[in-house]
């Protein structure tokens, strides 16, 4: 066989998102009917290949084994945070100053935790908000049990996404605590003594977070019910809408390469710049890294789709068995071009 012929038969049966291979166009279409492709992942700005993650992005980029010549590009013209290539090595100087965060200084935080309460008539933007209002949760754990592994919140923080405090107040757990973690908590007894018991800082959260709607009513798009952000948002055993919750510990484009989680610290260091979580630490500091990690994801200028689900109605028969002919015949850049994401990109909540 003509090598020529070989190679245009290669090239045809190439994903045009992640580069992958393939020796038949069949297998191919499988493997976009499993990869979910799409706008929403992240892509190197040099060879536009698409990655399931900042992490394989970053392995891409300056991991163990890069591309070189991305490598090399990346380098000169890249940014080690949000991992986007700039025009220019000045650009780049510029771009660093306003992407790297700094830390938040909690000093002050640390010396005195004075109930805040709830402030019901919260908003965004001095009073002028703009789409759904986004508060950020983190709690702070102490430990039960024999043996006090047994995690339970003792301090809960809330934030608006101008990283002023909603909401800061100790947590009375609903079994006796065995270790209170004082060299990490900040936690002692008599902080504990009269705290408001879990259930009822539950009830409170649940009730503000709700915003006046009935949980059943609540739909990601439109109404008043606000956007909950947070890392492991599991651990406060809240009830509330998983399509009303932003989750930086399973977010699929800040996970490990593994699908396992990050830790806040490791994103915090990674994404923003900064470290958090060092010596005695508070829920504050917490809230304001995944909100910045939030915003920082929600920010992603990705090209706007009508239907941008795999799971939207429209999108359901795009990979369909009884298409395979048709889809045989399409060219890499037209499959891709119908794929959508499996996971509900943040950017869209811009």
């Amino acid at each position: 066989m003509d090598s020529r012929n070989v190679s245009s038969e290669t090239s045809r049966n190439k994903c045009a998102a992640c580069f992958r291979q393939f020796n038949k166009m069949e297998h191919l279409v499988e493997h976009m009917r499993i990869s979910y492709h799409s706008v929403h992942e992240p892509v190197c700005g040099n060879c536009k290949k698409h990655c399931r993650s900042y992490e394989s992005l970053r392995e891409h980029l300056i991991g163990p084994l890069p591309k070189q010549e991305c490598k090399n590009v990346f380098n000169v013209r890249g940014c080690k945070f949000c991992l986007t290539l700039l025009d220019s090595p000045n650009a780049r100087r510029v771009h660093l100053e306003r992407c790297q965060h700094s830390g938040v200084n909690i000093a002050g935080l640390l010396t005195n935790f004075a109930n805040l309460g709830l402030r019901d008539n919260l908003t965004l933007d001095n009073g002028y908000a703009r789409g759904r209002q986004v508060v950020a949760l983190a709690c702070k754990m102490v430990g039960g049990g024999n043996d006090g592994s047994l995690d339970l919140c003792a301090r809960v923080c809330l934030i608006d996404e101008n990283e002023n405090i909603i909401f800061h107040t100790f947590v009375k757990p609903p079994i006796p605590v065995t270790n209170y973690r004082y060299e990490t908590t900040g936690v002692r007894p008599e902080y504990l003594r009269d705290a408001t018991p879990l259930r009822q800082v539950q009830k409170k959260i649940q009730d503000f977070l709700c915003n006046g709607e009935p949980m059943w009513k609540i739909r990601p798009r439109g109404g008043k019910a606000r956007i909950l952000v947070g890392h492991d948002l599991d651990r406060l055993h809240l009830e509330y809408p998983a399509v009303m919750m932003r989750d930086t510990a399973n977010y699929p484009p800040l996970m490990k390469t593994s699908k396992l989680s990050n830790s806040l610290k490791y994103l915090t260091q990674a994404y923003l710049g900064y470290d958090i979580q060092t010596g005695m630490q508070d829920p504050y500091e917490d809230c304001v890294a995944t909100m910045r990690l939030y915003i920082r994801m929600k920010s992603q200028n990705h090209a706007v789709e009508d239907s941008p689900l795999a799971s939207d109605p429209q999108n359901r028969n795009n990979f369909a068995s009884w298409r395979q002919s048709e889809l045989e015949r399409m060219s890499p850049e037209e499959m891709l071009a119908i794929s959508r994401s499996d996971y509900y990109c943040w950017c869209l909540d811009s």
